[in-house]
């Protein structure tokens, strides 16, 4: 991948992590799916498919935990996001996206020989 980049930009390491820097002058563009409101740094977060606690959310975000609660209550109500387990054993997860299914994804399996 990176052999591929380097046709276009440069990558580099700085003190926040690695910057890309494009050659020639062009832009360097991102795309991503848009999320909307308050609380799409919560969202992405979760869209990752995976079960994240309480904690573990704010100190990705950067927030106190009961800012995060908040957050979720919010998002729960509003059908963004769902819990499993109760108490410390609760996770967070946002719902499978709509409207393709996850294993057409997956690569298909090579003949066996």
């Amino acid at each position: 991948m990176r052999s591929l980049i380097g046709r276009f930009a440069q990558i580099e390491a700085s003190a926040r992590g690695f910057v890309l820097k494009p050659h020639e002058g062009r832009a360097v563009v991102v795309l991503a799916p848009p999320i909307d409101g308050e609380q799409a740094s919560l969202v992405a977060l979760l869209s990752d498919g995976a079960a994240w606690s309480t904690s573990a959310l704010s100190l990705a975000l950067g927030a106190s935990q009961r800012t995060v609660q908040r957050a979720l209550a919010e998002l729960e109500a509003a059908g963004r996001v769902r819990s499993i387990g109760r108490a410390r054993a609760q996770r967070w997860l946002a719902p499978p996206l709509a409207g393709f299914t996850t294993i057409l994804l997956l690569p298909a399996a090579l003949p066996i020989e």
